[in-house]
């Protein structure tokens, strides 16, 4: 009966034990396949963008003309201490150059004035430091970074069909104030003068009139048309600079202030001599 008891005995069954991934797994699988599918969209998407789109190229085009980039070579090797990069100016040490024009730097480096040799009151003329090649390179380096007012082409040499009596009219108008009637210059307010017009060239008052450097004021189109300009030039260059004596000795040309002067001592000594000479016969 015990052994049949025995057989009758039901076997324990062994259940399998089912794995369940923790939270954090499940948190780590998510992650990978979110990265995978992130990084499987971007291929595609780089993909179809490098079949679909067009073919880009570099620009090639240079920056500036040829004139222009040999002044921007000149001016990061002499100007830029003072005038920053791209011409934006140095506090403190110089002024932004950019809408300033090649006018203006036509006058001041043709004239020698740039580079500034010292802080003063005005920036005195000097001999020139770069060719009139360079000067013309940096005035287009300048003209092309920001534009402004530029000297025509055709200013230079002689000029056939101005009007002298008009001009000279302009001239003392506009300019015999300042640089006096004989173009001799003239002294201003705080240390500062108007410049003599003896050495000045054409191309040099063109760009004076157009950029009014230091105390000049700006004589553009609108004042003073291109025909009224050369007009001026003419007069100064026929007149003022070529028969400078038409009086005789000119006593420095500086106007009447130095004939007066001139009349009223010698005057002054005749009256004294001659007092003294009448005295003694008496």
């Amino acid at each position: 009966m015990a052994n049949d008891h025995h057989r009758r005995r039901p076997q324990s069954r062994l259940r399998p034990v089912r794995w369940r991934p923790t939270p954090v797994t499940l948190r780590t699988r998510r992650r990978v396949g979110a990265g995978v599918r992130l990084v499987v969209a971007l291929m595609l998407a780089g993909g179809t963008y490098a079949a679909f789109a067009p073919s880009v190229r570099a620009d090639e085009t240079p920056r500036f003309s040829g004139a222009a980039a040999e002044g921007e070579a000149l001016f990061d090797l002499g100007c830029v201490t003072c005038h920053g990069n791209n011409a934006q100016g140095v506090q403190g040490r110089g002024p932004s150059l950019v809408g300033v024009g090649a006018a203006s730097v036509e006058f001041q480096v043709g004239t020698g004035r740039m580079p500034l040799a010292r802080q003063e009151a005005q920036a005195m003329r000097k001999p020139q430091l770069y060719t009139d090649e360079q000067v013309r390179q940096l005035a287009a380096y300048i003209q092309e970074l920001g534009g402004g007012p530029v000297v025509p082409d055709s200013v230079g040499g002689a000029i056939p069909d101005a009007d002298l009596v008009r001009g000279g009219e302009l001239f003392r108008i506009n300019c015999s104030q300042c640089h006096a009637f004989g173009g001799g210059g003239g002294a201003l307010s705080s240390g500062k003068y108007a410049p003599s017009l003896y050495p000045a060239t054409d191309r040099i008052i063109y760009a004076a009139m157009l950029s009014g450097p230091q105390n000049m004021p700006v004589f553009g189109d609108s004042a003073l048309t291109p025909e009224q300009k050369a007009d001026v030039i003419a007069y100064i260059q026929q007149v003022v600079q070529d028969d400078r004596d038409p009086g005789g000795f000119n006593l420095g040309r500086y106007g009447p202030s130095t004939e007066g002067l001139t009349v009223f001592l010698v005057g002054i000594v005749a009256l004294v001599i001659a007092s003294l000479w009448i005295a003694g016969k008496s």
